[in-house]
């Protein structure tokens, strides 16, 4: 059985144990990246692809006349054309559970950096500012205490439990959002409810129809002046442009993402104007401390092993 990885520099695969995936197979393929002309070459003789963001369409899957199983080495999918492996009868297995408590503990970084300035103020230390104050300390910024506030969480599944649990060892009180699913489930708040109480409001829900441009200008004009809005779930909950208009009124206290709508992003990308008040960005990384890489790795080797005992 020969296998091909078409893209382990999202893996980042020198720093993690592949014994695993070594010992699951007959032969490896390794490529860092893969572009889209070159897909079809390096997929060709395979009988197991693994991949992480290259898109497998329905002309690459119905041209590889080895390929037997698609792994996709995250969670989500969509780069697949699910309907065209069903067809051949190709199983497309992906690996959900490994991020939580990565993801988890970015969120509550990304919430604390908003509530405490400390980005700025670190800033003002580098360029000299704290040096020239005439007092012993600097005030420049005004600081959030988290205890006492509500921390809203749309989208509770695992990394939104988690999330919740960690508001919740800083003293905050969780709201949780109505499923989009239309099912009732005790304890949840209607969003519009969750939108007009919560003091930092998590997205930690799937992109679909009912979630795309979720957070959108009647949804940014619901939320508390003073309210952070944290993504680090998918680019595509946010309208964007809504988002910056936001911003820049001082309409919402601030907004950390570790998501765009496209990644990377272009260097013109209208979210990376410096000129945006208290808005961080981070490149997509809530996810990939070693730990959660290599669980991840480990659930794609047991995919792999699952399969073949299944033959």
């Amino acid at each position: 059985m020969r296998g091909v990885f078409l893209d382990t520099l999202t893996m980042k695969l020198e720093e993690l144990d592949t014994s695993g995936l070594e010992d699951v197979l007959d032969h490896w393929d390794y490529f860092e990246t893969t572009a889209p002309a070159e897909t079809a070459g390096r997929i060709k003789n395979a009988d197991v692809v693994i991949t992480n963001k290259v898109v497998l369409d329905r002309a690459l899957i119905e041209n590889a006349p080895s390929l037997k199983l698609i792994c996709v080495c995250a969670t989500g999918t969509n780069n697949i054309d699910l309907e065209a492996a069903e067809e051949k009868g190709i199983p497309v297995k992906n690996v959900a559970g490994y991020t939580g408590n990565s993801l988890a503990q970015h969120t509550i970084a990304l919430i604390l950096a908003l509530a405490t300035r400390w980005h700025q103020y670190s800033d003002d230390v580098r360029h000299g500012r704290w040096s020239q104050s005439p007092i012993f300390c600097r005030l420049d910024y005004p600081v959030m205490e988290l205890a006492g506030k509500n921390l809203g969480i749309i989208g509770y599944g695992d990394l939104g439990k988690k999330v919740a649990a960690l508001g919740e060892a800083l003293g905050m009180h969780v709201l949780i959002a109505d499923s989009f699913t239309g099912e009732q489930k005790p304890g949840r708040v209607p969003v519009a409810k969750l939108l007009a109480e919560s003091d930092v409001i998590s997205l930690h829900c799937p992109l679909t129809e009912n979630t795309e441009k979720l957070v959108n200008p009647d949804f940014l004009d619901s939320m508390k002046k003073s309210a952070f809005l944290i993504n680090t779930a998918r680019g595509g909950l946010v309208d964007e442009t809504a988002l910056i208009d936001a911003l820049k009124a001082g309409d919402i206290g601030g907004a950390a993402l570790d998501v765009l709508s496209v990644e990377p992003p272009p260097a013109d990308h209208p979210l990376l104007d410096a000129d945006i008040p208290n808005l961080i960005i981070t490149p997509h990384n809530a996810w990939i401390s070693r730990e959660s890489r290599q669980r991840l790795l480990n659930g794609v080797v047991d995919n792999i092993a699952r399969w073949l005992n299944e033959r």
